[in-house]
This record gives C-alpha cells, sequence and structure tokens, in this order.
C-alpha cells in the first residue's frame, strides 16, 4: 500500500529572532519521521542555515517579505524546502570555504554545512520571484537496521 507524504507549511516574516522557532519544529518532525538523534540535530542546523540565507541574503531581511518552510514526509525521505521572495543569488558563484583565502571568512559556510548534513540538495529559481532551497533527507529504518543487526549476530552463531 503506497502512503501519502504529509506535510507542513509555515511561514514567517523575515526576521532572525525565528530561527529558533524553525529550527527546533524541523528537529521536531525528523523525530516523528523517525530519525537518529544526531540526524535530527544536524537537519535541523541545515534548516536553519536554509532560513538564514533566506532571510539575509534572499529577502535582504525585509521583513514584509516572507520565508516559507515546507515539510514532505514520507516514509522513505524528509523533503524540506525553504523558499523566500528575494531576487535570490547563484550557487554556482558562491565561494569554496575549505580553500586557503576562505579559511577565515566570517560568512560563506552555511550552503557548505547544508551539503554537509542532507543527502540532496537543490537551488530553483521560482516562477513568482524567489529562490527554493529544496533538501532531502533519507529515513534510516530502525527496522531494517535491527534486522540487519539480528542477521549479523545469526551469522556469527549468536542467534536467540
Amino acid at each position: 500500500m503506497k502512503t501519502s507524504p504529509r506535510e507542513i507549511r509555515v511561514q514567517i516574516e523575515s526576521r532572525l529572532e525565528f530561527l529558533d522557532l524553525v529550527q527546533r519544529m524541523a528537529e521536531g518532525v525528523c523525530r516523528v519521521s523517525g530519525f537518529r538523534r544526531d540526524t535530527m540535530l544536524n537537519v535541523g542546523l541545515a534548516v536553519r542555515e536554509a532560513v538564514v540565507n533566506a532571510i539575509k541574503h534572499g529577502n535582504r531581511q525585509e521583513v514584509r517579505k516572507r520565508v516559507e518552510v515546507i515539510f514532505r514526509m514520507s516514509p522513505r525521505k524528509l523533503v524540506v524546502a525553504v523558499r523566500d521572495q528575494g531576487a535570490g543569488f547563484n550557487p554556482e558563484e558562491l565561494r569554496n570555504p575549505l580553500e586557503d583565502r576562505n579559511l577565515f571568512r566570517a560568512n560563506g559556510r552555511g550552503i557548505f554545512f547544508i551539503k554537509s548534513f542532507v543527502d540532496d540538495v537543490a537551488f530553483n529559481r521560482l516562477d513568482r520571484g524567489g529562490l527554493e532551497v529544496r533538501m532531502e533527507k533519507r529515513v534510516e529504518h530502525r527496522r531494517a537496521r535491527a534486522q540487519t543487526g539480528r542477521a549479523a549476530r545469526i551469522k556469527g552463531g549468536e542467534a536467540g
């Protein structure tokens, strides 16, 4: 039986004071989706960084512009889309934060962190204007891990 993805949509003003709220919400969605604690914290940070970028670089901190965060949960993955209403940026023009000349820069690491914490990242220009950062994290099924562990114990002679 195929299960329809569940969806949660949140829209906030372009205010940095909402960052903690959005990060905690992302962590809560991860918990409900069955992610391990370390993955839950990493996805929360990735979503936080995407929202920071949407507020600062996308919407230029114009409070009247909104940031939309969409969580789509399915049994196999979590997809989070963060959308702004600004001019956006060209991800191809981002500096590599690992290059020597960029190591001590105070900014430019958000996208690097996002790419490190989720399985897939895409940047899409929206027809209505703005940019969408789409992040995908595959769900690690506890049952599959438990079965793998049981199979290993049986193979090693620890059946029981």
